[in-house]
């Protein structure tokens, strides 16, 4: 699998490439995406990506898993692209699954608020950054991390069912800003499984319950894709057009998934929890071992 990090040089032309097109009358043409075209199945099955993305990314975080790959494995895109892009379609489904937990769950926005605003500085942060620190360096110790989390998740089958806040006032918001300004770096860095580490961070550090702390992380999560969005924006990385289709079925799988993680509460959340986090193992261990065979 291809890396997910992007590296560019800042002062040179956009990190844009030129695009494969089809053969006359075999592809479409989607409005805002610098003329690359697409067949029928491709499109289907981006869209496909996007919808379970935005569920995976409602419930508990980790749906770049499969929407960036997704984008990567189109033809002519380069990963700037892709990365930009897919960050486009998962802020739509953010806004969804932020709203409806804030309608449902009613998150402490005294909380969310300097998380939120500490993660979009974190992001941009991380992505100025992308280009001078190596993604390797950082990789096995998040396997390492990841493998810590998931042992101490399932040696703990009680862990996150209830909320039992372990500070209170300046001291719970300045825990939650620190949160947030280093998950935000780590996004605009590398990103995959974000919103994953926004929830256990909570649940474990600050001592939310699973369903809560997914609440927040979808707040701190909208506001971290949005500090990519503002450093991309202007390089003309973005692929509007691709982004929107594919945001709109994110949009809609963040929908479902979000009314579905409240209806069924934080032992629900907490299961998801543990497979995307095996999903993520998974995938830094093969890019740790591909690296080291390499």
């Amino acid at each position: 699998m291809q890396d997910f990090r992007v590296t560019w040089d800042l002062a040179a032309t956009p990190p844009l490439v030129a695009h494969a097109p089809l053969a006359a009358g075999e592809g479409i043409v989607l409005p805002g995406s610098g003329g690359l075209e697409l067949d029928l199945l491709t499109i289907a099955l981006l869209v496909l990506a996007g919808l379970t993305a935005g569920w995976i990314d409602a419930v508990v975080g980790g749906g770049g898993l499969v929407q960036l790959p997704a984008l990567l494995l189109v033809p002519g895109i380069s990963p700037v692209q892709a990365l930009a892009t897919n960050k486009l379609a998962s802020i739509m489904g953010t806004s969804v699954s932020a709203t409806t937990y804030y309608r449902r769950v009613g998150p402490d926005l005294r909380t969310a608020g300097p998380m939120a605003i500490a993660a979009l500085f974190g992001a941009i942060g991380g992505a100025a950054l992308a280009s001078k620190i190596p993604a390797e360096l950082f990789k096995p110790i998040i396997l390492v991390v990841l493998i810590a989390v998931a042992v101490y998740t399932i040696a703990k089958p009680r862990l996150g069912h209830t909320t039992n806040l372990r500070w209170e006032g300046n001291g719970h918001r300045w825990a939650a800003a620190g949160i947030g300004l280093v998950i935000g770096f780590y996004d605009g860095l590398l990103g995959p499984g974000t919103g994953t580490f926004f929830v256990i961070s909570l649940v474990s550090i600050l001592g939310y319950a699973f369903l809560p702390a997914s609440a927040l992380a979808k707040i701190a999560n909208f506001a971290t894709n949005a500090g990519a969005l503002i450093f991309f924006v202007p390089y003309g990385a973005v692929l509007w057009g691709l982004g929107l289709a594919i945001g709109a079925a994110n949009l809609l799988g963040a929908y479902i998934g979000a009314r579905m993680a409240v209806a069924k509460g934080s032992g629900f959340v907490r299961v998801v929890f543990v497979v995307v986090v095996g999903a993520l193992i998974c995938k830094l261990g093969y890019d740790v071992v591909t690296s080291l065979g390499g």
